[in-house]
C-alpha cells in the first residue's frame, strides 16, 4: 500500500514538474521528459511489470491532458517501461552508466516512435529537422536532469524496499 501511494505521488509530481516548472526552464521550447526518466528507472529497478505499469499511467496522464490521440503516449511509454524492465537482471544500484544509457535510448525511441506515428504517417518527411531541433535537444536536457533526478528515485526505491523487508520480517 505504501509503494502504491509513493508511486502515484511520484508520477503526479514528475508530471506537474514537467508541465509547470520546467515549462519556465525550457531551452528553445524544449523541456526534459521526466516521465521517461521515471518509467525507465522503475522499469530497470523493479522489472518488466512495474515498468509497464509506470509507463501506462505516465503515458495516460500525458494523453489525457495534452494529446490529440488518446492512448498513443500510454502505449509508447508502456513499451519503453517493459523494455527497460528486461534489464532488471543486470541492474546494479551503484552503477549510473546503465541507467543513463537506457534513459537516453528510451528518450530517443520515444521521439522516433512519436514522430513516426504522428508526423510521418501524415506525409511530413522532415526527420532531420525534427531530430536536430526536437529529439536531440530533449535527449540532452533529459540526460542532464537524469543526473539530478535518478539518485533521488534510487533513494526512494531503496527506502521502499527496506520498508517492505522490515514489514515482511514482522509477519515471519
Amino acid at each position: 500500500m505504501k509503494r502504491l501511494f509513493v508511486s502515484v505521488l511520484l508520477i503526479i509530481s514528475c508530471f506537474l514538474l514537467q508541465t509547470t516548472v520546467f515549462q519556465w526552464l525550457d531551452f528553445g521550447g524544449i523541456v526534459p521528459n521526466l516521465l521517461i526518466i521515471l518509467t525507465a528507472s522503475f522499469g530497470f529497478m523493479r522489472g518488466e511489470r512495474t515498468g509497464l505499469l509506470f509507463g501506462f499511467f505516465c503515458g495516460l496522464l500525458i494523453d489525457i491532458f495534452f494529446a490529440s490521440v488518446l492512448g498513443l503516449n500510454a502505449m509508447i511509454y508502456m513499451y519503453i517501461g517493459y523494455a527497460n524492465g528486461k534489464f532488471h537482471s543486470i541492474f546494479y544500484p551503484e552503477d549510473i552508466k546503465l541507467p543513463l544509457f537506457l534513459i537516453l535510448i528510451s528518450d530517443l525511441a520515444y521521439g522516433f516512435i512519436y514522430y513516426t506515428i504522428l508526423f510521418l504517417m501524415r506525409g511530413r518527411f522532415q526527420i532531420g529537422y525534427y531530430f536536430l531541433h526536437i529529439i536531440l535537444p530533449e535527449m540532452v536536457y533529459t540526460i542532464l536532469i537524469t543526473l539530478l533526478l535518478y539518485p533521488l528515485i534510487l533513494w526512494i526505491n531503496k527506502k521502499l524496499e527496506n520498508s517492505e523487508k522490515r514489514s515482511a520480517r514482522k509477519f515471519v
